[in-house]
């Protein structure tokens, strides 16, 4: 039963992967469409973790995979930056211009 909980750890961690690839390719929709499918991974796990807990060397594995998370969510929001300035700048009726 240990596996199945850990197998919500591995199938974020691939949707996070999926949600970088889809930021560097610009594709922004698919971002959206991971970030929420994440959601739902990530609401379905802490459903299952109330049931059951890691084995103890399950969560070694469980913090490499956190990391990756992380990582990979430190590139999209790097990768989201001007883009989010380009929203804010339409927001507020700003424009660039261009020389």
């Amino acid at each position: 039963m240990n596996e199945s909980l850990l197998s919500y750890y591995e199938a974020i961690e691939r949707a996070s992967s999926d949600m970088l690839s889809a930021a560097r390719d610009g594709n922004w929709d698919e971002v959206v469409k991971l970030e929420g499918a994440c959601a739902v991974l990530i609401s379905q796990l802490k459903q299952a973790a109330k049931d059951q807990a890691l084995k103890a060397e399950d969560n070694q594995v469980k913090s490499k995979i956190m990391q990756r998370i992380l990582l990979n969510d430190a590139e999209i929001r790097h990768l989201a930056e001007p883009w989010l300035e380009d929203l804010d700048n339409m927001m507020h009726g700003r424009s660039k211009t261009l020389h």
